[in-house]
């Protein structure tokens, strides 16, 4: 069969550098930091005490008060962007004729882990009948797509994908493909997470994977700097409307860039480490440029998983020098990273919001906090501020825990 031309018509965000696509879109090419120290919960006893956190977020914007206090916050970010997305795209709602052929397809790695928090706590100190019935359904990361679909009358295609920090690129992956196989013409994807919480912290600082940078946050998010300690935790939402080619002319939606190439693969090698020689992610980039039909000097820019930790760093430096040669040495990388935190499973779909920007608005945000390179990291990172570049295509990089990898490349479109 022949596989149907995949757009991008839409695109939201919110995230620790603001409550919509606009604010944040400006922040990060101003190079600005959103990390600033926790605020909601008690940081006393945690190693790390700082997170990008979105703040001043009002969700009953989008939805009733009632409905805003029983969901988790992942929740409602997932909620309020599918609101934006639209509006974005140009539409006020799905029109009825193309309900059951809109699908919504989000990632979200952890889902509710504040409430599972609470409801432990709860049933350990007044017994399993005070545990509320809302529990089990706010918890589930499918509650993301799920809650989303039934705000938007989306009747089509309705999953999570929960693949630890490659969540986002991996759904936008999966809803590239049901649009090309024809089982749905319009799909709502991307990523949101939600985990700055006691547990959280708790857990990532119990593996040693968070920056403890406590004295400085802002500068706290280091990626490719020798002096990196870790990550820093984010939270936030990015989402992407995609359209079959005929169903955006169709109804003269304005086409703001095309997925041409996408690709997944597994390291096999650590529950948490990435292969050192970065096989893997080398993989993943390769399959991408293949189903792209690209060469290699075909990729003008990169966004880089970039997570500031030791070993995440040096090794996806190696894999992008095993995909371009000598010709690393002239792409323009950057890191969103450095500015927002790490958003986990919603990383990759606001790192994708952020490339299809750069491919559009003709500028590519900086890399900040890089200021002693780590010898083995020695690419052209962007960190003299944004740069102004008209580019064809942008690779997109996401990796995580249990060596999961996906890329995805974006080109500009030229009507």
């Amino acid at each position: 069969m022949t596989l149907r031309r995949v757009v991008i018509t839409g695109l939201s965000a919110i995230t620790p550098l603001g409550n919509d696509l606009a604010a944040s879109w400006g922040r990060l090419l101003a190079g600005e930091s959103g990390v600033s120290p926790i605020t909601s919960f008690d940081t006393s006893e945690h190693l790390t005490k700082f997170a990008g956190q979105v703040t001043g977020f009002d969700p009953t914007l989008y939805m009733s008060a009632k409905q805003a206090r029983r969901l988790e916050r992942f929740c409602t970010f997932s909620i309020a962007c599918s609101k934006m997305l639209l509006q974005h795209a140009g539409l006020e709602k799905i029109p009825e004729q193309d309900q059951e052929h809109t699908g919504c397809l989000i990632g979200c790695g952890l889902g509710g882990l504040k409430i599972f928090e609470d409801t432990v706590l709860k049933l350990e100190r007044e017994g399993p009948r005070r545990v509320s019935p809302f529990c089990i359904p706010v918890y589930i990361a499918n509650m993301a797509p799920g809650l989303a679909s039934i705000e938007l009358q989306a009747k089509g295609p309705n999953l999570v994908t929960t693949s630890a920090c490659a969540s986002g690129i991996h759904a936008i992956i999966y809803a590239y493909s049901d649009i090309a196989m024809g089982r749905a013409d319009m799909m709502v994807t991307g990523g949101v997470e939600s985990t700055i919480t006691s547990l959280g912290i708790a857990g990532f600082n119990a593996m040693r994977a968070l920056s403890t940078r406590n004295d400085d946050p802002q500068r706290a998010s280091r990626p490719f700097d020798k002096n990196r300690d870790g990550f820093v935790m984010g939270e936030g939402c990015g989402m992407l409307l995609l359209e079959s080619l005929e169903h955006a002319q169709a109804r003269g939606a304005n086409i703001l860039a095309e997925i041409v190439g996408c690709n997944s693969t597994a390291d096999a090698y650590h529950m948490t480490a990435p292969a050192e020689d970065g096989d893997g992610m080398a993989r993943a980039m390769n399959g991408a440029l293949r189903t792209a039909g690209m060469s290699p000097d075909q990729v003008e820019h990169i966004n880089a998983h970039a997570t500031s930790t030791p070993l995440n760093d040096v090794t996806e430096t190696r894999a992008i020098k095993k995909v371009f040669g000598k010709r690393a040495y002239d792409i323009p990388i950057t890191a969103n990273k450095s500015m927002m935190g790490h958003l986990l499973g919603g990383a990759g779909g606001v790192e994708s919001v952020f490339s299809v920007m750069s491919l559009a608005e003709e500028v590519l945000p900086p890399t900040i906090n890089l200021e002693t390179p780590d010898p083995e990291c020695d690419l052209d990172y962007i960190t003299e501020g944004k740069r102004k570049a008209t580019v064809a295509n942008v690779l997109c990089n996401s990796f995580g825990f249990g060596g999961t990898n996906a890329s995805v490349i974006f080109s500009r479109w030229n009507g």
